[in-house]
């Protein structure tokens, strides 16, 4: 069962979708789950959010602020602090349904919502337990690339461009937005297979959602910039850690760099013959990663501490 629900993050209202295990009437283990960048509950996260659900979890899959259906301006703003703080609260909100036991709440993190819950579970003990799909810190893609061979100068590109945009704005100007894909399947191909894999699912009937980011604001490159999703990752030890990753994806350094440096209880599994986005709704690859995550989280919150 879904149901639509808002809770507060940092003096903003955040839209999410509450899914409940059918028959399960005494307090339960709980996940949040975060979306991908630029993603929003009705994609990726929705998804896992309803197959958990059904594998007796309450589920909550929410839009960050300043994206979807939560409050925030301007628009497309992409802020890491916020994104954390997000997560947070919507920890704090499950800890306030009588479905849910409070002692039992799990974050599931996809994307740029895996390396997020890395650095929200990192300082929240509330996150009993913590699970990625296809995981990376947003700030070393911009920084480096999906494949961690980008050209500095792109990004220190990227950089006066945010300072510009400020400028602009503090002058009048409307803010300033980049788009975040190609405008056509030809030109998506030409970009290289990333980014083709990105168009294909935010771009398409396949997983198109209209309220899905096609644009950040400009703004969002200087407070991605510094931010270090890794950074803090041996605080979560000794809380368990699963990542999942796509074999083929291009990203999946990223995964490897965050688990080499976990300290606690955790495990990389490989999805063979996935791809980044293979993980987002593809069934050959989404069943086998749910039911992995449904092992771990059973396992990981079954003991109330």
């Amino acid at each position: 069962m879904r149901n639509s629900v808002t809770f507060p993050s940092a003096g903003l209202n955040l839209a999410g979708h509450l899914y409940l295990p059918d028959g399960e009437a005494a307090p339960g283990p709980a996940l949040v789950v975060g979306h991908p960048g630029s993603g929003v509950k009705e994609q990726a996260a929705g998804l896992y959010a309803e197959r958990l659900a059904a594998q007796g979890f309450v589920t909550l899959a929410f839009d960050a602020a300043y994206q979807g259906e939560s409050e925030g301006e301007p628009r497309g703003l992409e802020d890491p602090a916020h994104r954390i703080e997000d997560l947070k609260a919507a920890v704090s909100y499950l800890t306030t349904r009588d479905e849910v036991d409070a002692e039992r709440i799990g974050i599931l993190g996809i994307c740029a919502s895996g390396g997020y819950g890395l650095a929200a579970a990192a300082t929240d003990h509330r996150v009993r337990a913590l699970g990625t799909v296809s995981a990376v810190d947003i700030a070393r893609q911009f920084r480096l690339g999906a494949d961690g061979a980008q050209d500095p100068a792109v990004f220190q590109s990227m950089l006066g461009a945010a300072a510009a945009a400020r400028t602009a704005e503090a002058g009048g100007e409307d803010v300033r937005m980049f788009k975040l894909f190609p405008d056509t399947e030809e030109q998506a191909r030409a970009a290289g297979p990333h980014v083709y894999e990105g168009w294909e699912y935010y771009c398409t009937p396949r997983a198109g959602h209209p309220r899905s980011a096609k644009a950040l604001a400009w703004t969002s490159v200087d407070r991605i910039a510094t931010f270090d999703a890794f950074h803090a990752v041996e605080l979560i030890a000794p809380r368990p850690l699963l990542m999942i990753v796509g074999r083929d994806a291009v990203t999946s350094w990223m995964s490897v760099e965050a688990f080499q440096k976990a300290t606690g209880p955790k495990e990389l599994h490989w999805i063979e013959g996935a791809v980044h986005n293979d993980l987002y709704d593809k069934d050959e690859y989404v069943m086998p990663a749910v039911a992995k995550l449904a092992d771990f989280f059973k396992q990981s919150l079954t003991v109330t501490a």
